[in-house]
């Protein structure tokens, strides 16, 4: 019972030190800088940074992982966004905290087509966005703002995304629920 006990607690720790942030798992909010990254580009091309994406714009970041049920119920809305967006002004991607693989089968399974980029080996992105809990996501203006910011799943903030974007993420005949914690 003590040697399960042991392996428990040190899995445990293991699962902080890996996810915790210097802001102690502070989520990032709206206001605040957006931390700058370099991760790979699951499509192949190389690494990116978010000072390169920036460069064309507002940059909107989805973090997921793909065990997660809530990121599952969440991606194809997002997805709308992503193929619906009226200006075409804000890049979007998404940040899967999972292998190119598992990350690939993924995308399969739930029809994303969002530009993804990979932040699995020991979570640079996520730990400098104070990450503790996905769904989480990001509006960043040109000058690394960030302007909106949600964790989880909440209708009403992803509804008013979807004007700022000029798409809405939800059909008028579905049933969504308010909220799904992330």
């Amino acid at each position: 019972m003590n040697a399960v006990r042991v392996l428990r607690e040190t899995a445990s720790a293991i699962y902080t030190r890996l996810m915790a942030s210097t802001r102690e798992n502070e989520t990032l909010t709206a206001g605040q800088r957006a931390p700058e990254f370099r991760l790979e580009d699951l499509g192949g091309g190389g690494e990116k940074t978010l000072g390169e994406l920036l460069k064309r714009g507002p940059v909107f970041l989805a973090f997921f992982k793909v065990s997660c049920p809530t990121c599952q119920y969440t991606l194809p809305f997002l997805e709308r966004l992503y193929r619906g967006q009226a200006s075409g002004g804000t890049s979007m991607f998404a940040v899967s905290q999972d292998d190119a693989e598992a990350t690939r089968e993924f995308h399969h399974e739930f029809g994303i087509t969002i530009p993804t980029l990979l932040d699995s080996a020991r979570y640079p992105a996520s730990n400098a966005y104070g990450l503790s809990h996905v769904p989480s996501m990001f509006h960043i203006e040109r000058d690394g703002t960030i302007s909106w910011a949600l964790v989880g799943f909440h209708r009403r903030e992803l509804e008013a995304l979807g004007e700022k974007l000029g798409v809405s993420p939800f059909r008028p005949e579905e049933r969504v629920p308010e909220m799904k914690s992330g």
